[in-house]
This record gives structure tokens, C-alpha cells and sequence, in this order.
């Protein structure tokens, strides 16, 4: 997502030790389920604002208040995620989807615009604000998908949604040579459309959109997203993925960007984009059980395995460019170590996470909660 250095700056200072479970006995199911729980709860209190229409507040409680599409995406996961849990929250789900629709680009184009900023008492988009983040529209799509399953879509017409929104992703936020996930609907040029943020490589997602809607496009989508995780996967010995990189041609040629090129000094790095690597690999493998994401899943988690501490931020390497830890990046890598059964690598990251959902740090805390309710 465009623009999220900013926020993210502060809460990469912040370092978290609290005790999560206990480390002596085993984690059972029922204790993650209500865990996971507690902290949508406390996050939801935190970080919802609205009434009719309700949003996730990303500006960390400075300044005017600022919604992102990936947050909307984020929060509209985890609250159907929540009612997998039993929570009661589909009257949250429809105020956060209420909240969607009168932020799309037009009526008649579904993309999320990217950014809202409180201005006069409203939120609303202006400039390139009204441009599509192709993370966030994922997440509302597949969330909506979950939503009709979990709910039906005979009051509110999810399945509708997703589908409208699927078709516009299909046609703004695909390369249409990679078929690969563009940035946005803004990049049009070869240049900007080589763009890669390699945390948008959701197979599992692709697979899902394909049986959902029957469109080739997310089948080829799938094909091509599982062949750059492998090469990815193969280029170092960490298995570690960057922040971004240029792909380009139907042979998928890969080219390596520079610090601050696309987005900032981590854009080669390990970073604010590439920490969620681990969980997406992990929503994948849980959804199709393929070898190929087993293998470069397992690769990274072997990596993080072998650290003392996950702190926030490698070089490609293996090399810590930081000495201070972040939910940001433990959260992924307890969600994966979790999926694959590593126990020891889910304990280690769960001791780093705190206790309680923190206020003021939107980022990591809604991947803390996100990725311990998938």
C-alpha cells in the first residue's frame, strides 16, 4: 500500500515482550480460539470507528483521521473470521462493507478508492486518494466471498459484490502480459506495470476467485503467481522474498529494484510490505495443501527458525537490519509456524507478541489480529 512508510515509521520503534501463553504446556485449539477472539475484540474497540459506516483508523491517532483500503480489507476479513469463531459480528461485517461501497471509485467501477482523509468532517478521496490498491480489493473480495458462505447473501448480496468487484480487479489490477497483480489501477505505463509487492502473491486467493467466478484470468493468475513464489523461494538461501520486485513478459523475467525506488529504503529488504510473506504462503497453504508453497514456506520458517528473536527486517541474506522486534513480523511468522506445525518457531514468536492489542499502531496490531484468526 502506497503511503504506509509513514505510519508504520513509529510503530517499527516500539518493542514487544509480553507473554502470551503459557511456554511449558501445549497451545490447544480452544485457547488460540479464544485468544484470537480477545484481541478482535480489544482491536475493535481500538481501531473501528463509524456508525452506520464503519472504517479502520490508520493514522495511529495523529492528525486527521485516514482510512486505507487495506485496512478496510484487513478489518473486513477479520471480522468474518470472527464469526467463524462464533463471535456474533455480522452487523459489524455489513456497517464495514457500508462503509466499501460509498468508497469505491464510482458506482459503476467497485475498486475501493485507496485513501480517506477527514476533511470538514468528512472522509473522503481527492487526487491520486481515488486510485485502487490492489492488496486491499483482494482482501474485500475474498472477504466477501467468506461472507457469503458464512451468512448466505439473501439480505445483503455479497456474492453480487464479489463478483462485480472480482470483475473490475480482473480488468484494472492484473497485468495483463503476467497476469500478475499490479500496485493499482494506476499503473499503467510498461514501467509501473512491472511492479511487483511480492506479499500480494495469494495463490490460495487466485484459486478461490477462479472456482468463484469461472474466469481463466484468475486461473493464469494462480499459474503465474506459483511459479514466481518458487523462483523467489529459490533465488536465496534464506528463501526470503523483498519488499518488491519488477517482473515483466510471459516469461516472468525478474529484475531487482533499489532502495527508495518504488516505495522506500526496504524496497529490496525484508520490510513493512514483505513481513506479511509467511501468512499469505500460510492462507495458500491452507486452502490447497500444494508442495510447491509448502516447500517455500517451509524454507522461510527454517530461516526464522534458526534466529535467537525475530526482529524487524532482514536483508535477503538473512542479515537483521534492526535490533528491535515488531508485531508486524512476528504475527505472520506465528500464523505459518502454526499452519505447518512448527511449534518451537510458534512459541518463540508468540513470547514476542504482546499480550494486549496496543492502541495507536494499526498496522501491527491488525496483523496480529488478522493472522490469529486465520
Amino acid at each position: 500500500m502506497r503511503g504506509r512508510k509513514i505510519m508504520v515509521g513509529l510503530v517499527g520503534l516500539l518493542t514487544f515482550g509480553g507473554l502470551l501463553w503459557g511456554l511449558d504446556r501445549p497451545i490447544t485449539a480452544q485457547a488460540q480460539t479464544t485468544q484470537a477472539v480477545t484481541w478482535y475484540q480489544q482491536w475493535r474497540r481500538a481501531y473501528l470507528g463509524g456508525k452506520t459506516q464503519k472504517y479502520v483508523k490508520t493514522n495511529d491517532g495523529q492528525g486527521a483521521t485516514q482510512v486505507l483500503s487495506e485496512g478496510q480489507g484487513y478489518g473486513m476479513l477479520a471480522t468474518v473470521l470472527a464469526a467463524k469463531r462464533g463471535v456474533k459480528s455480522q452487523t459489524t461485517f455489513n456497517q464495514l462493507y457500508r462503509y466499501y461501497r460509498a468508497h469505491r471509485i464510482a458506482a459503476d467501477n467497485p475498486l475501493m478508492s485507496w485513501r480517506q482523509t477527514r476533511r470538514g468532517g468528512q472522509l473522503t478521496s481527492v487526487g491520486s486518494e481515488r486510485n485502487s490498491a490492489t492488496d486491499g480489493d483482494l482482501d474485500i473480495a475474498y472477504a466477501l466471498i467468506l461472507a457469503d458462505r458464512q451468512w448466505g447473501s439473501r439480505r445483503v448480496n455479497y456474492r453480487q459484490a464479489a463478483q462485480r468487484l472480482l470483475t473490475a480487479i480482473a480488468r484494472h489490477e492484473l497485468n495483463p502480459t503476467t497476469k500478475l497483480p499490479l500496485m493499482g489501477n494506476w499503473a499503467t505505463t510498461a514501467y509501473d506495470r512491472s511492479k511487483l509487492r511480492t506479499s500480494d502473491l495469494m495463490t490460495g486467493y487466485f484459486k478461490t476467485f477462479a472456482k468463484f467466478t469461472h474466469q481463466h484470468v484468475w486461473t493464469q493468475a494462480a499459474q503465474r503467481s506459483q511459479r514466481l513464489v518458487s523462483r523467489l523461494s529459490a533465488r536465496h538461501q534464506t528463501g526470503l522474498f523483498p519488499d518488491f520486485i519488477r517482473v515483466s513478459g510471459t516469461q516472468l523475467a525478474l529484475t531487482n529494484v533499489h532502495p527508495g525506488e518504488i516505495e522506500s529504503a526496504t524496497d529490496n529488504q525484508v520490510g513493512y510490505n514483505a513481513c506479511r510473506v509467511p501468512w499469505r504462503l500460510a492462507q495458500t497453504y491452507r486452502m490447497t495443501h500444494d508442495a510447491t508453497t509448502k516447500r517455500a514456506l517451509t524454507k522461510q520458517l527454517t530461516f526464522f527458525k534458526h534466529r535467537a528473536r525475530i526482529t524487524s527486517g532482514y536483508t535477503l541474506g538473512g542479515h537483521a537490519v534492526n535490533n528491535y522486534t515488531n508485531p508486524a513480523f512476528n504475527a505472520p511468522i506465528n500464523a505459518a509456524a502454526r499452519t505447518l506445525k512448527m511449534s518451537g518457531l510458534r512459541r518463540k514468536t508468540a513470547r514476542q507478541l504482546p499480550a494486549k492489542i496496543t492502541k495507536h499502531t494499526y498496522y501491527s496490531a491488525t496483523l496480529q489480529v488478522v493472522t490469529a484468526l486465520s
